[in-house]
C-alpha cells in the first residue's frame, strides 16, 4: 500500500512562502540547470481567451510539471493559478500536488532578484521599475533585500496608476519612491526591471547608462517583447535557459547568444567584467524553478509545529 500524495492548498502556500525561501529554491534551480533537463513549453487555450501552460522537468530526486493557467473571465477567483505536480522518481506515481499561485509570484521575482545579485554591481542604489502591476511589487521587495535600494522610480502607461503604485511601494517597504517618464527612469537606473505584458520595446537603448543592470521577466510567450534590440550590441547578455530565451523569451526577437546564468553561479561563465558593463538577464522562467519551489515549501510545512502530515 502506497502512501496519499501530499497536498498543499493555495492558502496554506502562500502562508508558508516568503523571499528568502524562494531565494533559496531560485539559487537550486539554477545550479541545477547543469544536471537537470527541461523540456519545451506547451502552451494551451480553452475557448477564445482562457490560456495555460506546461513546463516539464527534472533533476536529482525532483521530477514534474507545472501548469500555469490565465482565466481573464474569472470574477471571484483569481484570474492566475499555478499549480505543481511532482511524481516519484522511482516509480513515476504522483507525490505532490501544490497550488502556488501566490508563491509563484515570489518565485518569478527571486529569479531576477538572483539575477541582480549575481550581475548587478554592489553599489546599486537606484532601482527603476517599468510597470504597475501585482508582479511589480513583488520585484521591488526582492530586489531590494539583495541591494542596498535607497530609491525606486516608477514608470506606468497610465500617470494615476503609476503614482498608485509608488505609495503602495513606500507603504510595503519604506522605500521613497516616485512616478516618472520612461527616459528619466531608465537614464537614472542602477538596476531596471521590467514586469509588463508589452509586445514591443518599452524604452530606447541610448537611454541606458553604462553600467546598469537590467533583468526583463515580462516576455514568456511568442511575440512578447520589452527590451530595444539594438541594447544588444551593447550589453552582456544572460538568460535562465538560452534556447528557451531565444523561442518564447526576450531574445527571440534577434539571435545573440546569451549566457545561461546557472553558469556564472557555478564560477564556469563569467558575469559583470567591469562597473562600467550593461548587463541584460532574460527571465522566461522554467519548470526546475517550480520544482525546487514546491519541495522547499513542502519540507518547510513538514518542519512547521503542528503539521499533520
Amino acid at each position: 500500500m502506497t502512501d496519499s500524495p501530499a497536498f498543499i492548498s493555495e492558502s496554506e502556500s502562500a502562508a508558508l512562502v516568503d523571499d528568502d525561501l524562494a531565494l533559496a529554491a531560485a539559487r537550486e534551480a539554477f545550479l541545477a540547470t547543469a544536471t537537470g533537463s527541461t523540456f519545451p513549453v506547451v502552451i494551451g487555450q480553452s475557448l477564445p481567451h482562457n490560456r495555460f501552460t506546461l513546463k516539464s522537468g527534472a533533476a536529482g530526486d525532483l521530477v514534474g510539471v507545472k501548469i500555469g493557467s490565465f482565466w481573464p473571465g474569472n470574477v471571484d477567483l483569481p484570474r492566475h493559478s499555478s499549480t505543481i505536480v511532482l511524481l516519484d522518481p522511482a516509480t513515476g506515481r504522483l507525490s505532490a500536488v501544490v497550488e502556488a499561485a501566490a508563491a509563484n509570484a515570489y518565485r518569478t521575482a527571486a529569479a531576477d532578484a538572483l539575477a541582480v545579485d549575481t550581475l548587478a554591481r554592489k553599489d546599486s542604489r537606484t532601482l527603476t521599475v517599468i510597470g504597475t502591476g501585482h508582479q511589480a511589487l513583488h520585484e521591488v521587495r526582492a530586489v531590494s533585500r539583495v541591494r542596498p535600494i535607497d530609491r525606486v522610480l516608477v514608470v506606468g502607461r497610465r500617470a494615476d496608476a503609476a503614482q498608485a503604485f509608488a505609495a503602495e511601494v513606500t507603504a510595503v517597504t519604506g522605500l521613497k519612491a516616485e512616478p516618472v517618464d520612461a527616459r528619466t527612469g531608465v537614464a537614472a537606473a542602477d538596476v531596471l526591471v521590467t514586469a509588463t505584458t508589452a509586445r514591443e520595446h518599452l524604452f530606447d537603448a541610448s537611454w541606458v547608462a553604462p553600467g546598469t543592470h537590467i533583468s526583463a521577466m515580462g516576455a514568456d510567450g511568442p511575440g512578447k517583447q520589452e527590451l530595444p534590440v539594438a541594447l544588444y550590441d551593447r550589453a552582456s547578455l544572460f538568460c535562465d535557459l538560452p534556447e528557451q530565451s531565444r523561442t518564447i523569451g526576450e531574445f527571440q526577437h534577434a539571435h545573440p547568444v546569451p549566457v545561461a546564468l546557472g553558469a556564472v553561479l557555478a564560477g564556469d561563465a563569467a558575469g559583470r567584467t567591469s562597473p562600467e558593463d550593461v548587463t541584460v538577464f532574460d527571465s522566461s522562467g522554467f519548470a526546475l524553478q517550480d520544482l525546487t519551489l514546491a519541495a522547499a515549501l513542502l519540507r518547510r510545512r513538514a518542519a512547521s509545529p503542528g503539521d499533520s502530515e
